[in-house]
């Protein structure tokens, strides 16, 4: 039977699934729920192994074709959803909107899921290629750290993975369209936290006293004057502060403050100068103030580099469901996406699919639209039976 005609077919439930998992949102490693919905569901599929437990809660599907292969070459390929939440309140009023008070699928993990499971479905029921597909169903992306503990946990070995793939609906990208380019496609994302210990005193002496929020304003202004001054305005960078916790009501002068914020890259090259040049920065400002200083940067997200050959594989698919017209080169963004440390293990490529005119990502109004699912969805099946063409 025609793709179209069975993904048609199988819309009803992909739609049932997703809305499902939507109305009953879960945060980082605790999708317990989700996860037990994902291992039936395979199970009822028939695929040829299902593995729970994986990275803590990830969950692991094997389908293997029935074609002869002529080669080796790609033989074993994974497909990767992610299946975690936020904590955002939803605001939509849909009738399946979150039942968990200040939890809410706020990125379309739930369209994510839904749609490999679709995609699973249709693989196990035709087999029509050679090799193997590995769906992989990711918990805690939003964190940044599912990816990580699923490696950690042997997902490539144990699967035998060569490629690695993955897809995140796009608001602003029309239904229907691709988004699919080499080179870097999200940013590497770093935690910076800094503690200051001054001296804290009367505000009548203040000769006396080192002023936190003194010196933690002048960390802010001169490490923002290094994408100013020492980046090349040509490189792609980003560093932004969200909390300052300093002070209180009293008349006192601080004596401690705790500054956070993030830093976003898209050169491995500049990350590492930026991690190297904000640490001379702090020394230099702590040697000024006479504050002492502790800084941590520490790693979220990895850089997603799509890889030119798993990136043209995955272009033959969309073009095979939606045309050559349909598809576009996007500019790589500075979100951050933890699908990069993936695709630092095994060659793979990232790409959008368009979630039409929607309220943004990680917003209260935002909502993932079910006319993607059929597109999704064909995307994941003609990837696996023209990357494993017999």
């Amino acid at each position: 039977m025609p793709i179209v005609n069975r993904v048609a077919d199988l819309l009803p439930d992909i739609i049932s699934w997703r809305r499902d998992i939507h109305a009953h949102p879960e945060l980082g490693f605790d999708v317990n729920r989700t996860a037990a919905l994902v291992a039936e569901r395979l199970r009822e599929f028939g695929c040829d192994q299902v593995v729970m437990g994986v990275g803590k809660t990830g969950v692991v599907g094997v389908i293997r074709g029935k074609m002869a292969a002529h080669n080796n070459k790609g033989s074993v390929i994974g497909l990767r959803a992610d299946m975690d939440a936020l904590t955002i309140e939803e605001a939509t009023d849909l009738p399946y909107s979150s039942k968990s008070k200040g939890l809410m699928h706020a990125c379309g993990h739930d369209g994510h899921t839904a749609m490999l499971l679709g995609a699973a479905r249709y693989l196990a029921e035709t087999r029509n290629f050679a090799g193997t597909a590995v769906v992989i169903f990711e918990p805690a992306e939003e964190v940044g750290t599912g990816a990580q503990a699923m490696i950690e946990d042997g997902l490539m070995e144990r699967f035998g993975i060569e490629e690695v793939y993955g897809m995140h609906n796009w608001p602003g990208l029309p239904i229907g369209v691709f988004g699919i380019r080499c080179g870097p496609m999200t940013a590497g994302t770093d935690g910076i936290e800094i503690t200051v210990k001054g001296r804290g005193g009367h505000p009548g002496t203040p000769h006396q006293c080192v002023d936190a929020i003194l010196v933690v304003s002048q960390l802010v202004v001169a490490i923002q004057q290094i994408l100013a001054q020492n980046v090349d305005p040509l490189e792609p960078a980003g560093i932004s502060f969200h909390e300052l916790q300093s002070g209180s009501p009293q008349r006192i002068v601080p004596e401690a403050a705790l500054l956070r914020g993030s830093m976003r890259t898209l050169s491995q090259e500049v990350r590492e100068f930026l991690k190297k040049r904000i640490g001379e920065v702090v020394a230099g400002i702590a040697l000024v103030t006479g504050a002492a200083i502790e800084l941590v940067i520490e790693s979220s997200d990895a850089l997603t580099f799509n890889q030119t050959a798993q990136t043209e594989f995955a272009l033959q698919a969309a073009k095979l469901v939606v045309g050559d017209h349909n598809i576009i080169e996007p500019p790589p963004v500075m979100g951050g996406e933890d699908f990069g440390y993936m695709a630092k293990e095994r060659p793979g490529t990232y790409v959008f699919v368009g979630n039409g005119d929607s309220a943004g990502l990680h917003h209260a109004n935002y909502n993932f639209d079910d006319e993607a699912i059929s597109y999704g969805t064909s995307f994941w099946i003609k990837l696996v039976e023209s990357r494993l063409a017999g």
